[in-house]
């Protein structure tokens, strides 16, 4: 086969663009609580008067329990057996508790010490991850199994993804928004009502993948675990659980191409997020000179560019991962997106301000195709893992995966929260920054992402998985099991 040629999907494969939009709502969850936690973690700063680097603390210390809750909530719903499937019941009890705790973190009474404000928020933060967790590892893992086709998989993440987007249409306006005095009458009480909002469309929204989708492989993994426990003591499946668990984990973690997968995302992704909050001090410190309103709406219309890009980014790169292959298609976004953030040197200019615009399309090449093609690319791997072992571990996968893209975001938060604090920025000096403080925010915020985007690129340079292998892995895997074409339908 040529390498202009692709396989053809089988109409059986195919998903039905509704369930596509389904799974999508998922997305739109996951993406708004991810840049709801982080664009809001600003108002400690400025509205409460934390320091930068606590700040940067409490973004990062819960995120250390997904080291243990991740890989776990994985585990189990790999090995749930239940009549409603493996995946459904903890995407809509975790949807549920991620809303309702997310609504009461935001509740801070003023006047409070900053101790008070850190214990209150540590402990509430705790409890949302967990009720994170639990919605987003069964919904990330559903995906892995909607479809066994190569193609289709990456047409199901580019939907995702581009419902998905959507949120970054109305979150790069959340700083203005809580500063809306026809609403509030600060900003720490605009944080409290934006939260409210987020908390019950994170209820509403997310229980909609739970009420309607199904699942390809519950009976394949139904099979095996009955088969597994059979006749077996509450003790002994107990501890056969615990030595699954640490063999599973140990066995994904074992997988070089997840783990190139894992690295390319820890880059992009984190070297995005850990430089995010500077875009807004760059913008209102160094572009308009100290004026927060008109610094905030500057970067509420390039961060809605960026995302009215990140649609057609999505479209393009899908389009590119079914025609020249998933890895050559990642090499071109993510060497578009390194070129715009270098261009956020120039272009970030108080003489010229509108020129904070022109950046923004080509940055969106960097999420908009790390999300798009990175799942797909996980979903090969999962196949790969089952002919190698036997077993089906999409929780697994999709948990260690989203792991590492939230304790990179731990870390990107805390590093940024330190590294604010190294450049000498002082709230209290408003427009008065020093000279040094500006540039070294100028720095961070554009060269830090474009060098993390050229290793990322060299971490997928050597990825083994190509369309050619993934189906011969997908040929082997329906011989095995003697169900050519998969019985199940993904969705019904």
């Amino acid at each position: 086969m040529s390498k202009t040629q692709t396989h053809a999907t089988l109409p059986e494969d195919r998903i039905p663009f509704s369930h596509k939009l389904i799974y999508g709502a998922g997305a739109f969850v996951n993406n708004m609580l991810a840049a709801a936690i982080g664009g809001m973690m600003i108002v400690l700063n400025l509205g409460f008067g934390m320091n930068p680097a606590v700040v940067g603390l409490l973004g990062a210390l819960p995120r250390l329990t997904d080291a243990i809750t991740d890989p776990l909530v994985g585990f189990i719903s790999d090995n749930t057996r239940s009549r409603w499937g493996r995946r459904r019941p903890y995407i809509f009890v975790g949807a549920i508790i991620a809303g309702l705790v997310f609504i009461l973190l935001w509740q801070m009474p003023p006047g409070k010490t900053e101790t008070w404000y850190f214990w209150y928020f540590l402990v509430g933060s705790f409890i949302f991850y967990l009720g994170y967790t639990i919605f987003a590892t069964p919904w990330v893992a559903l995906g892995y199994e909607m479809t066994p086709d190569y193609h289709e998989r990456t047409r199901l993440m580019g939907v995702q993804n581009f419902i998905g987007q959507l949120v970054y249409l109305v979150s790069p306006w959340f700083l203005l928004f809580m500063q809306h005095e026809r609403f509030f009458d600060d900003m720490t009480e605009g944080a409290a009502g934006l939260a409210i909002i987020i908390g019950l469309a994170t209820i509403c929204i997310g229980v909609i993948p739970a009420i309607f989708l199904r699942e390809r492989y519950q009976a394949i993994a139904a099979e095996a675990g009955h088969e597994a426990g059979a006749r077996a003591s509450t003790l002994a499946i107990v501890w056969r659980n615990i030595k699954l668990f640490f063999k599973g984990f140990l066995i994904t973690l074992k997988s070089r191409p997840f783990l190139k997968l894992c690295l390319a995302t820890f880059l992009v992704f984190n070297g995005f997020i850990m430089v995010a909050a500077f875009q807004f001090y760059v913008i209102i410190y160094y572009v308009t000179g100290g004026d927060t309103v008109e610094g905030a709406r500057l970067a509420g219309y390039a961060g809605t560019l960026q995302s009215l890009s990140t649609f057609a980014v999505i479209v393009l790169v899908t389009w590119l991962g079914t025609r020249i292959g998933k890895r050559r298609a990642f090499f071109f976004a993510i060497g578009v997106s390194t070129v715009g953030f270098v261009l956020k040197w120039f272009c970030y200019n108080p003489e010229y301000p509108w020129l904070v615009l022109l950046p923004a399309p080509l940055i969106a090449f960097g999420l908009g195709g790390l999300f798009t093609l990175i799942p797909s690319m996980i979903a090969d791997v999962v196949d790969a893992d089952e002919l190698e072992t036997g077993e089906r571990r999409e929780g697994m996968y999709g948990s260690i995966f989203w792991w590492v893209v939230k304790l990179g975001m731990a870390a990107a938060i805390a590093a940024g929260g330190f590294l604010l604090q190294a450049t000498g920025f002082d709230v209290d000096l408003g427009a008065n920054q020093s000279e040094r403080a500006i540039t070294l925010l100028r720095a961070f915020d554009a060269f830090l992402p474009a060098a993390a985007s050229l290793i990322a690129i060299w971490a997928i340079a050597s990825f083994p998985l190509s369309e050619d292998a993934a189906y011969a892995v997908r040929k082997k895997l329906e011989r095995r099991r003697g169900r050519p074409g998969v019985a199940e339908a993904a969705v019904a």
